[in-house]
C-alpha cells in the first residue's frame, strides 16, 4: 500500500515553523472562521447533498455554470471520485508531480506511464509531451503550475495537449490549484476551454487560496454532463461538511484578502530566490507560493533540528535525495529560515 506523505506534519513535528505546506501566508481569514462557527448552530442537521447555494457563489466567482461544478471534500476527493467514475485503464503522468493523481489511478488499478521531467531540462514540461500522447490512454493529468517544482506549462502548448488529447479520446485532468498565486493566472487557465471540449477536467481547491487546509474543501469543473453524472453516482452522501461549505461561502467574498497574500507572495518570493541564491543553493523559477531548490542531501533533518520544517521532494517519482520545497510565508518567518539554510550550507563545508 502507497504510504500517504505530504507537507503539514506538525503533529509530529510541534513546535516548528512549518515551511512545508504551502497556503496564503495571510493565515485563514477572520470571516471565514466566523462563518465556521456560525454554522455550528445547523451541525444536528446533514449538509445540503449537492452543495447548491456553494455552487452558485463557484459559478459567480469563477464565471462558469453551476452545472458544470462539482464539490469534494478537499480536491483530493475529487480526484478520487473522478478516477472512481472513469475507470481508467491506462493514464499518464507527469514525474515528479502530485502523489494524489497516482494514488488516486492505482485505486482503480489503472497502469500508469510516465513523462518524466528532468533537471537538465529544468524540469519543464516540453512539446515532446504531446508525441508521447497515444490511442491506448484513457487519462492524462497535469498540475499548472506543477507540484513541487512550480513550472507554468504555457497556454499555447496546453491548449494543443488538449485538442490531441479530444482526437485520442483521452480525458486531461488539469490541477490548477496553486495558479492563484502565479501573476497572470487568466494567461495559463483552461477555463475558456470548458465548454469547447467535454475532455476537460479542472481542479480546484479552497485549500491555498483562503489557508483553510483543515476544512477541507475542492472542486471540479466540467461541462461534460455525463461524466459529470457518473461522479455522483460515486461520490459519497452528505462529503462536504456544513462547516466547510459556510466557510466556502463566506471565502469567495474575500476578494481583497486574496490579492493582498498574491502581492506578499509576489514580493517574499522573489526576496527569498535572491538570498536562497547567495547563499549557493541551486533555485528553480518556480511560479507558485512556493520554491523548488536542490542543497545538501541531509538538509531536511538538519532544519528539523532547528525546529524548521522543510518538505523534503525524495519520496517524488523521478526526484532523490536533495531536492526541496519551501513555502513562501511573511517576511520575518521568512528571515528565519533563510538564517537557517544559511546555517545548512555552512555546516555541509565543515
Amino acid at each position: 500500500m502507497t504510504k500517504h506523505v505530504h507537507g503539514g506534519d506538525v503533529y509530529r513535528h510541534k513546535d516548528c515553523l512549518d515551511f512545508s505546506a504551502n497556503l496564503n501566508p495571510l493565515g485563514t481569514p477572520e470571516s471565514v472562521k466566523q462563518a465556521i462557527i456560525g454554522s455550528l448552530d445547523h451541525i444536528v442537521q446533514y449538509p445540503q447533498v449537492g452543495c447548491d447555494l456553494l455552487r452558485e457563489k463557484i459559478a459567480e466567482y469563477e464565471g462558469v455554470k453551476k452545472e458544470e461544478i462539482v464539490c469534494g471534500n478537499g480536491a483530493a476527493e475529487v480526484i478520487f471520485t473522478l478516477c472512481r467514475a472513469v475507470k481508467p485503464k491506462k493514464a499518464l503522468l507527469p514525474a515528479p508531480t502530485f502523489a494524489e493523481y497516482g494514488q488516486a489511478l492505482e485505486s482503480t488499478d489503472c497502469k500508469l506511464e510516465y513523462y518524466m521531467l528532468t533537471e537538465n531540462e529544468g524540469f519543464v514540461l516540453g512539446e515532446s509531451y504531446l508525441d508521447i500522447l497515444h490511442k491506448g490512454l484513457d487519462m492524462a493529468f497535469l498540475c499548472n503550475p506543477n507540484n513541487p517544482t512550480g513550472m507554468l506549462i504555457p497556454h499555447r502548448l496546453l491548449k494543443r495537449i488538449l485538442e490531441k488529447c479530444r482526437k485520442l479520446g483521452i480525458l486531461l485532468v488539469v490541477d490548477e490549484c496553486f495558479l492563484d498565486f502565479v501573476k497572470e493566472p487568466e494567461e495559463y487557465s483552461l477555463k475558456r476551454s470548458l465548454s469547447g471540449f467535454n475532455n476537460l477536467f479542472i481542479l480546484k481547491a479552497f485549500t491555498k487560496r483562503y489557508a483553510m487546509a483543515g476544512v477541507r474543501l475542492g472542486y471540479g469543473l466540467c461541462s461534460n454532463r455525463k461524466l459529470m453524472e457518473k461522479m455522483e453516482l460515486h461520490v459519497q452522501p452528505w462529503n462536504v461538511s456544513t462547516m466547510a461549505q459556510a466557510a466556502g461561502i463566506q471565502a469567495l467574498t474575500e476578494t481583497k484578502y486574496v490579492e493582498e497574500g498574491r502581492q506578499l507572495v509576489f514580493r517574499e518570493s522573489q526576496w527569498l530566490k535572491n538570498e536562497m541564491t547567495r547563499i549557493g543553493y541551486k533555485v528553480f523559477p518556480s511560479e507558485a507560493n512556493y520554491i523548488f531548490f536542490k542543497g545538501p542531501e541531509e538538509l531536511y533533518e538538519f532544519c528539523l533540528r532547528k525546529r524548521i520544517l522543510i518538505r523534503d521532494c525524495s519520496n517524488y517519482p523521478g526526484l532523490t535525495k536533495g531536492f526541496y520545497r519551501i513555502a513562501v510565508k511573511r517576511h520575518e518567518e521568512n528571515v528565519k529560515l533563510i538564517q537557517v539554510l544559511e546555517g545548512g550550507i555552512l555546516w555541509q563545508k565543515q
